[in-house]
């Protein structure tokens, strides 16, 4: 485990993006999916991300966003705003940006563009440090698969001992646990947080090896947590008990649902008015909500009960 004390940690859900049936940004709805996400127990949330559908949204879209979810939470829970972009200086932008509204952290994918076009490992650490002298809030490196790019466990240490505000990582990756450990035992104290994503389909091995946040998608924050705090009080039979519970619909967001799981989730529980993706994304497969829905009514969370 790092030695240090992480500034933050536990459960960080990612907050879905709103629309309307037109497509259009319902911020009513914004806010009401993140006073649940509070109420179900985050300890900190996410916004802009894959899961938020941030490669469906304009760049003023962003900004709209970024203001009206940090002014709606008021300092309640931190706030991470990823600001991934192929440029570096618009990367940094949409980092000082966030950190000027209010943003606890940004959450920064590697340069990459579409299935061919990235950048020789140089580059990626020229990226990060770049960023790193431009801001005053901390950097977590998101290692996903979605950006075809190579981040060794050696290599994303090293930057953690060699920049100072890339200090949070989210593995992502095939073996995350074993990556985890890895990027433990080399980067130290450097490491502040180590963290669990891929909606906790791998939470019970991440926290084993020594994960000290999760990321995962906002339709059960409640859910999650039973599992995190078991696992922080020491106890592993409660966290297998709590993981083991759980993990039908964990599983189900991360294989069947997708992101759109937490929005049909609030959906179906009166948390919002619409659960429509944005075009041209596929609305979620009949067949596979009904299931998403009977298994969420089985363990009972919070987003079913909220609003009513």
């Amino acid at each position: 485990m790092p030695a240090t004390t992480p500034r933050y940690r536990g459960v960080f859900p990612v907050v879905p993006t709103t629309f309307t049936e037109h497509g259009a940004l319902d911020l009513e709805s914004q806010k009401r999916a993140v006073d649940f996400m509070i109420d179900a127990g985050s300890d900190g949330l996410c916004i802009l991300a894959n899961f938020s559908e941030q490669f469906l949204l304009s760049d003023e879209e962003r900004d709209i966003l970024t203001r009206t979810v940090l002014e709606h939470v008021a300092g309640r829970v931190p706030v991470i705003v990823t600001t991934t972009h192929f440029s570096t200086d618009v990367c940094l932008a949409r980092s000082q940006q966030a950190e000027r509204y209010g943003a606890a952290m940004v959450m920064v994918m590697p340069p990459y563009h579409g299935a061919t076009f990235r950048v020789p490992e140089a580059a990626v650490e020229g990226f990060y440090r770049r960023l790193s002298d431009g801001l005053g809030i901390p950097i977590m490196v998101q290692d996903a698969p979605a950006a075809g790019t190579p981040l060794s466990a050696p290599f994303l240490a090293r930057m953690a001992r060699e920049i100072e505000q890339v200090r949070y990582f989210k593995i992502e990756t095939a073996g995350a646990a074993d990556k985890l450990r890895e990027l433990i035992r080399l980067g130290g104290n450097a490491v502040e947080g180590p963290w669990d994503g891929e909606e906790a389909i791998t939470l019970l091995a991440d926290l084993e090896a020594g994960a000290t946040g999760a990321m995962t998608g906002g339709g059960f924050p409640d859910g999650i947590q039973t599992i995190v705090r078991a696992h922080r009080a020491g106890d592993r039979d409660a966290t297998f008990a709590a993981y083991q519970r759980w993990l039908p619909l964990i599983n189900h967001e991360n294989r069947q649902a997708g992101f759109l799981a937490a929005k049909a989730l609030m959906k179906e529980g009166g948390v919002i008015a619409c659960e429509a993706p944005r075009h041209p994304w596929p609305h979620i497969r009949p067949a596979a909500r009904a299931e998403l829905i009977d298994i969420a009514r089985r363990l009972d969370p919070l987003v079913l009960r909220w609003a009513r």
